[in-house]
């Protein structure tokens, strides 16, 4: 069996009506897959005024808008006019990417007829409950994951660190990488921009300590701040830039005053408002991977990450950037007071970015994704037999 020989049907949660890091990966997927000559349909919620246009054939599923999050849906249920979709298109090769009610039931579908099933883990459920005062619940959360994960055949997971905490968690016993790509045309570091500096009243000798993702407090917002009040508190001169938009602006704007927020950037805007930083901060623990880490790596920027999932395997700390205990508010002030005062520290730590994020290419990473489908489906066909 040869790439072309696929049938694909994927599901999820979110394809395209709000962007974010993993519904862009799930795009790049199709569109690689597609044009490799496969066959791909995905099920997914869709909206009026979608974020951007899906990339193939995109069916809508029955969803309603998730409590205190409108923006994101929850997949209810396979209507049966998805139902028949799904029958006639006749997959040999089923892909979940997040655990919701309609993916129980793909798989269901799935294993009723000996359909193999791959699972995509896109971001740590389970840790978004401390951001909602509910962290007693994480042990429940992750033993609904693993009752989910363990009914497919197999897992494939960003990161290598992911990939092990899922081994830990013994979520599965098959789980290989889907690592992540870098658009390099877009993000280098000749997308700087003094001039677009400028223009948002950032001086060209101020250090620019940039935030790059949605705007919700699951990414880390409230250590960022007090990160940032302590460097304050500590005269240390900087400048807060802000890319990103989301439900928690207002709330992050009243908590960085004097901050630049320069909203949600795309394409080589992105690109140019990236590699116009200095440094990156990124104290999210939720993240499987980390694209905006790897972005801006590409852009020859050091990086103070959170020691955690993703950010463990892009970052070499004390060598490309700094590896904090998560929370470790005071750790991360001094890392990036370090950045701060030693422009030739952040110009070597950049240059080591850079050639490692070379090493991701889309193309390669997503033929990934494409053999693991071939190997569970010549796995599957003894059993048939």
């Amino acid at each position: 069996m040869e790439t072309a020989d696929l049938r694909i049907a994927l599901f999820s949660g979110n394809y395209n009506y709000v962007r974010d890091g993993a519904n862009q990966a799930l795009n790049r997927l199709v569109g690689y897959l597609l044009r490799q000559g496969a066959a791909v349909r995905v099920y997914s919620p869709t909206v009026a005024e979608p974020a951007f246009e899906a990339t193939g054939d995109l069916v809508g599923v029955r969803a309603m808008p998730i409590p205190t999050r409108g923006e994101y849906r929850l997949p209810l249920y396979l209507p049966a006019r998805a139902r028949r979709d799904l029958a006639r298109f006749a997959p040999n090769v089923v892909h979940v990417s997040s655990p919701d009610p309609v993916a129980h039931q793909a798989l269901t579908w799935a294993r009723e007829r000996d359909l193999p099933v791959l699972a995509s883990v896109h971001t740590r459920f389970e840790t978004y409950l401390r951001y909602y005062n509910m962290a007693w619940a994480e042990p429940v959360m992750e033993a609904i994951l693993r009752r989910f994960y363990r009914r497919c055949d197999a897992l494939v997971a960003p990161s290598e660190s992911m990939a092990q905490v899922l081994r830990e968690q013994r979520m599965n016993y098959d789980i290989s990488l889907w690592s992540r790509g870098v658009d390099r045309e877009v993000f280098h570091p000749a997308r700087r921009s003094l001039e677009w500096r400028r223009s948002l009243g950032i001086g060209d000798d101020e250090v620019a300590i940039g935030f790059l993702g949605r705007l919700v407090m699951e990414k880390g917002l409230d250590v960022f701040s007090d990160t940032i009040d302590e460097l304050r508190r500590g005269g240390v001169a900087h400048k807060v830039l802000v890319i990103g938009e989301g439900p928690a602006r207002e709330w992050f704007e009243a908590r960085l005053p004097g901050a630049v927020f320069a909203g949600f950037q795309n394409g080589e805007d992105l690109g140019r408002a990236v590699a116009s930083m200095d440094v990156l901060f990124n104290p999210s623990v939720t993240e499987t991977f980390g694209n905006v880490t790897l972005e801006a790596m590409a852009c020859a920027l050091p990086v103070v990450a959170a020691a955690a999932t993703g950010s463990e395997s892009l970052v070499d700390n004390h060598g490309s950037g700094r590896l904090i205990r998560p929370g470790a508010v005071h750790q991360f002030a001094e890392a990036l007071r370090a950045y701060i005062a030693n422009p030739d520290l952040r110009a070597r730590h950049g240059a080591a970015g850079e050639t490692r994020a070379r090493d991701f290419g889309w193309d390669r990473i997503n033929q990934a994704v494409a053999d693991t489908y071939v190997r569970l489906i010549r796995q599957k066909r003894p059993n048939r037999r």
